[in-house]
């Protein structure tokens, strides 16, 4: 069958036209553009921009449905990912008139059973998390991963963030003449010597699509005041359908849900500590509506995908201007609008500049008898003589306000993030 100029099996063209597709999207379109190339590919591409079926088609596409052997590896980091990735694959399998084995491996899982039945039946096609695979491949040699045609990694800056290198190494050296395909929201600094290890040259893929996402970037300035002061009048502003507010560490999340929830609201978490139980009961009642806020740090929230959310808050900005874009582009998704707030302060005026470079123009905004009003005072911008520089910025990041204040406690705060600064710079100029 032919779709968009592609040529696909009857059954996958069946499949998505069953979801209703009626063009492939940009990600979809840059991968099967490159798939005749000998090079492996690396993909950056934002959750919902359609990078499941950018690798699914090709896989299935390229299946021997009557070879019953492994022909394609996909890892990713969550248990939720990993069980959105088999209802996907499942869906396709099903317009299939050959019976496709596709096998879902990750935590929570019976492994005596699982093992038990590989030893005389080898899935055509594995999705699980890196643990879970690296276990059953390298230390029970049960699953035999080596007929694999593919190998592809989803999320993989979160799988390396959250601690998986040896289990993705251990698993890409199996398969490191084969085809890869890496799939990532960001492309940070930390990934490249795994990416490089394993993709030699490889065909990158870049897609920016944050125009086509209605957002409204609100942008509302501190002056001092704390910023759990802030989020409560925020909160009594604002009507949410669904909010997520952000922080940057999980030590955060209990302590800005507690603040909401004392104004009366219900509040799901997400962090690096939840159980993969708990982390599928938050889903669940997030998708049944039972919560008005979810606060979230990022690595924990990637992978889960949550709709109807109105509006995201961010508690504290992140260090990499890729994860605002991440954040932001929960809301307004689908046509809808969606409005992010961010509370902001002096040092933020590089950062702010790094977003207009990504074309997110913020409006600025502060809250005054219990109404957004625009900010009519001196803007960030011009408040300061001498920009702070990078390590500067990433220095006063650093350094907390103490709990109980004492007098100059603020230059001590200063020489702090002015001796961690020059550090910093020593480094960079070492590494030169």
């Amino acid at each position: 069958m032919i779709f968009q100029g592609y040529e696909i099996k009857k059954y996958i063209y069946d499949s998505i036209k069953d979801l209703g597709f009626a063009d492939f999207t940009d990600v979809q379109k840059s991968v099967f553009n490159k798939l005749n190339s000998s090079k492996n590919i690396l993909a950056k591409s934002k959750t919902g921009s359609g990078k499941s079926h950018a690798f699914l088609i090709p896989i299935f596409n390229a299946l021997d449905e009557k070879l019953k052997e492994v022909q394609s590896v996909i890892i990713t980091p969550t248990t939720e990912l990993a069980n959105q990735l088999y209802k996907v694959a499942s869906h396709m399998a099903s317009f299939c008139s050959d019976e496709i084995n596709i096998k879902l491996y990750c935590g929570g899982s019976d492994r005596n059973r699982e093992i038990e039945k590989l030893k005389n039946n080898q899935p055509q096609i594995v999705i699980g998390t890196p643990g879970k695979i690296k276990d059953l491949v390298i230390d029970e040699n049960i699953l035999k991963i080596y007929t694999s045609k593919f190998l592809v990694i989803d999320e993989v800056d979160m799988a390396l963030e959250q601690g998986f290198l040896g289990d993705l190494d251990g698993i890409a050296a199996i398969l490191k003449d084969k085809k890869m395909m890496f799939f990532s929201a960001t492309i940070s600094e930390a990934i490249l010597p795994f990416v490089k290890k394993y993709l030699d040259s490889p065909e990158f893929i870049n897609i920016e699509d944050t125009s086509k996402l209605l957002i409204e970037h609100i942008w509302i300035p501190l002056k001092h005041h704390e910023r759990s002061v802030m989020l409560e009048r925020l909160i009594e502003v604002i009507n949410p359908y669904l909010a997520m507010v952000f922080v940057n560490k999980k030590e955060s999340v209990n302590a800005v849900a507690q603040i909401i929830k004392s104004k009366g609201y219900e509040v799901g978490t997400i962090h690096g500590d939840l159980t993969p139980r708990e982390r599928k009961r938050v889903l669940q009642n997030a998708n049944e509506l039972k919560y008005n806020y979810i606060v979230a740090t990022d690595l924990a929230a990637r992978g889960i995908d949550i709709d109807g959310v109105s509006h995201v808050i961010n508690y504290e900005i992140p260090l990499d201007y890729e994860f605002y874009v991440h954040r932001t582009g929960r809301t307004g998704r689908m046509n809808y609008s969606g409005i992010a707030y961010s509370f902001y302060e002096q040092l933020d005026d590089r950062y702010l500049d790094n977003l207009n470079k990504k074309g997110v123009t913020p409006k600025y905004f502060e809250i005054k008898n219990k109404e957004l009003v625009e900010y009519k005072g001196r803007n960030v911008r011009s408040t300061r003589v001498k920009p702070l520089s990078e390590e500067e910025i990433k220095a006063k990041r650093i350094i907390k306000k103490p709990t109980k204040v004492t007098p100059g406690y603020k230059k001590k705060m200063a020489k702090q993030a002015n001796e961690i600064a020059t550090k910093m710079k020593s480094k960079k100029g070492n590494k030169r």
